[in-house]
């Protein structure tokens, strides 16, 4: 099997993945899953679709993770994994990704900072006199 790239984003995360054949290491930033991820609720995330198609041990990842917070890096590698799994197999594993919403970008970004104002919707204390 070739390599399958995947590009997966959350925020101003982006995870670029490299899916190729091999025994279940996944490699961060050339670092390995365990000391990228130090919380296992993000490892947990990150593992979502393998662990859903039972695929954990068939792949290896390396993965270019950039870009936004620790949270946000785990659900766009999350998402770039699902795509990537799509690749290989669509008629297996797209079903089952799909119906755990897996495969939809979640679209939510930070609003913007209004002039005259201290935050995007929060107003400065109103003084009638």
């Amino acid at each position: 099997m070739e390599v399958i790239n995947a590009l997966g984003r959350r925020k101003s995360a982006v995870a670029r993945v490299y899916l190729s054949t091999g025994k279940g290491n996944i490699t961060i930033n050339d670092r390995p899953l365990e000391d990228y991820f130090k919380e296992e609720t993000l490892r947990y995330i990150v593992c979502q679709p393998l662990n859903l198609t039972e695929t954990l041990a068939n792949f290896d990842i390396k993965v270019n993770l950039d870009g936004g917070g620790i949270k946000g890096q785990a659900e766009a590698l999350r998402l770039a994994i699902a795509r990537a799994l799509c690749k290989v197999d669509v008629e297996a594993y797209r079903p089952v990704l799909k119906s755990n919403g897996f495969l939809t970008r979640d679209a939510r970004e930070v609003e913007r900072k209004k002039p005259g104002q201290p935050g995007a919707r929060r107003r400065f204390q109103f003084s009638k006199r």
